[in-house]
C-alpha cells in the first residue's frame, strides 16, 4: 500500500480493468444479490485474478460498496436545480440514478438483506454510497426552505427522507414498480402538502 500524508493508499488496478472489475460486481449484485456473491464470481466475470481484486480491495465489502459508489451502472444523480422542489425532486427521481433507473434498484435489493446484519457493509455504504446523496437531498430541500417552500415549522430532515420511504416501500414490500407516476403522487400529494404545513390552511 501507498503511505500519503498518513492516509494509507491501496494500489489502483492498471488501465480500464478497474472499471471492469467495478461493472462486474454491480451487475453480480443485482443479479445474485450481496451474500451470494463472492470474489470469486467477481474474478471469473471480470476475467480478473482473485489476486488482483484484494491488491485492491481487502474485503468483499469494500469491493461492493466501491462499485455502487462509482461505476457507471449505478450513477450518482446530478445537484439539479430547478427553481422549485417539486422540480428538482422530480429531477432527482426520475433522472439517471434514482428511482425509476433500474440497475440502482437491482442493486438496492440485492444489498437489503445483507445490510441488516453485515456491520462492515452497512458502515460502508452509510459513509461512501448514503451520505454523498443524503447531502445532495439535504442541498435540496434547504434551497426550498431558502425560497419559502417549506414551512418553518416542518421537520426537513423527516420530510426529505419520506419520499425514498415510501417509494422503497412500494418497491420491496408491495412489489410496486417505481414509476413516474408513482413518483409523481408521493411529491404532489405527500411531500409538497406537508412541505406547506400550517400554510397550506
Amino acid at each position: 500500500m501507498v503511505e500519503t500524508a498518513g492516509v494509507r493508499h491501496r494500489p489502483r488496478v492498471e488501465g480500464g480493468r478497474e472499471e471492469e472489475i467495478l461493472a462486474a460486481t454491480v451487475a453480480l449484485v443485482a443479479e445474485l444479490g450481496y451474500d451470494r456473491l463472492t470474489m470469486d464470481a467477481v474474478a471469473t466475470a471480470a476475467k480478473a485474478s482473485k489476486a488482483t481484486l484484494y491488491r485492491r480491495w481487502t474485503s468483499k465489502a469494500e469491493l461492493v460498496v466501491d462499485a455502487i459508489s462509482r461505476a457507471k451502472g449505478c450513477p450518482m444523480p446530478e445537484n439539479v436545480d430547478t427553481g422549485s422542489l417539486r422540480g428538482d425532486l422530480i429531477s432527482l427521481a426520475c433522472g439517471a440514478g434514482g428511482f425509476t433507473d433500474e440497475m440502482p434498484m437491482s442493486v438496492m435489493a440485492g444489498l437489503l438483506t445483507a445490510l441488516q446484519h453485515d456491520a462492515e457493509l452497512q458502515n460502508a455504504f452509510r459513509e461512501r454510497f448514503l451520505a454523498p446523496r443524503l447531502g445532495l437531498v439535504a442541498t435540496i430541500y434547504q434551497r426550498a426552505v431558502d425560497r419559502g417552500e417549506v414551512s418553518p415549522d416542518i421537520d426537513v430532515e423527516l420530510l426529505a427522507n419520506t419520499l425514498p420511504a415510501v417509494i422503497i416501500h412500494h418497491a420491496f414490500l408491495l412489489g410496486v414498480e417505481p414509476t413516474d407516476d408513482l413518483i409523481l403522487r408521493v411529491i404532489d400529494n405527500v411531500i409538497l402538502p406537508a412541505a406547506r404545513g400550517s400554510q397550506a390552511s
